[in-house]
């Protein structure tokens, strides 16, 4: 395995198997606090790992360019926005399918509605958690979207009920 550090980039020579920084300890407080809070001032980050501030921004830079902090988002609540119902639907491609699973991991992605895409290993090719206004948008989206296509073999469709999130580093 290469080492790498946040601060100096990728070592040269052969390109690692294991894509994995090796982070230290000022590098796991930054993700730490900016997985609690993304909107933390880059002060309160330097404050919280025990650095100066412009070692925390070289830091963050770093963290950033080298792929570890892939972006900032915001947590938006789909009921506020009048997408009360949420599902997880399990798809299962036909086998001649199988060599496109990239391509429809990217299409499913921009499907409106959809929050996430997960492809799986097992008994279902892809989790597509969506969420929508009612029942009606449920029952379209599925049969539009998923039913209608003749590379689905099969959908099964889960209401979720609650949803928890952990934060990304912890």
């Amino acid at each position: 395995m290469v080492t790498v550090s946040s601060v100096q980039g990728f070592a040269v020579g052969d390109q690692p198997k294991d894509l994995r920084l090796d982070l230290d300890e000022i590098d796991i407080r930054l993700l730490r606090q900016l997985a609690e809070h993304a909107r933390t001032p880059n002060n309160a980050l330097a404050d919280a790992a025990g650095v100066a501030p412009s070692t925390a921004h070289a830091r963050l830079r770093a963290l950033q360019d080298n792929g570890v902090i892939r972006g900032f988002h915001a947590d938006i609540d789909p009921a506020r926005v009048g997408r009360s119902l949420q599902a997880m639907i399990c798809v299962r491609m036909q086998g001649h399918a199988r060599a496109k699973l990239s391509a429809y991991l990217r299409g499913f992605a921009k499907l409106p509605g959809v929050l996430n895409v997960y492809l799986l290993g097992g008994a279902h090719d892809f989790f597509i958690h969506v969420a929508v206004p009612d029942t009606e948008a449920l029952n379209d989206f599925v049969i539009e979207h998923l039913s209608a296509n003749p590379d689905v073999a099969l959908t099964e469709t889960n209401l979720i009920f609650q949803h928890g999130h952990a934060p990304a580093f912890h």
